[in-house]
């Protein structure tokens, strides 16, 4: 039987200044993921996560996205543990931060912030893949509804 355990993570994007956004991803060695880590007792799964993001990346400033929250469940074979099952629960979060802001943990080698098309090509694993595409969807629609409230009304003709 499978243990079970449990983690939870950040998509993080920025703004930039042509209104395009980008992804955070993360250097963990041999694969590229996003911010993510166990829950630990006592904690639910989105401040595990900020946590988690300020750990790895020293960002602080995340505003959660309302309305999404992604998880993925995977099977690994760990060489003292056995077979774990895990639970990630991912939530979409905008920062102010630019890459001269983040600050890299020991367990990664280095971070990029991507646009979209760059980034579904970088990520390893492809149930990040399916998260990173909800995200840019969920980001898109969002964007598309901005552009149509600030388009000028056209006169009404008397």
């Amino acid at each position: 039987m499978a243990r079970h355990e449990r983690s939870a993570g950040f998509l993080v994007y920025h703004i930039l200044p042509d209104g395009s956004h980008e992804y955070l991803l993360l250097d963990y060695g041999r694969h590229w993921d996003f911010a993510k880590g166990h829950v630990e007792k006592g904690e639910d799964d989105l401040h595990a996560a900020t946590r988690e993001l300020r750990e790895e990346t020293g960002i602080a400033d995340v505003q959660p996205m309302a309305g999404f929250k992604q998880e993925v469940r995977y099977f690994f074979r760990d060489r003292k543990k056995g077979l774990i099952q895990k639970t990630v629960t991912f939530f979409l979060g905008q920062t102010q931060a630019g890459a001269a802001d983040v600050v890299i943990s020991q367990e990664h080698e280095g971070f990029a912030f991507l646009p979209f098309d760059q980034a579904i090509k970088r990520i390893t694993f492809p149930t990040a893949r399916q998260v990173l595409r909800h995200a840019e969807e969920l980001l898109s629609r969002k964007s598309a509804q901005t552009s149509a409230d600030i388009l000028p009304s056209t006169p009404a003709k008397s």
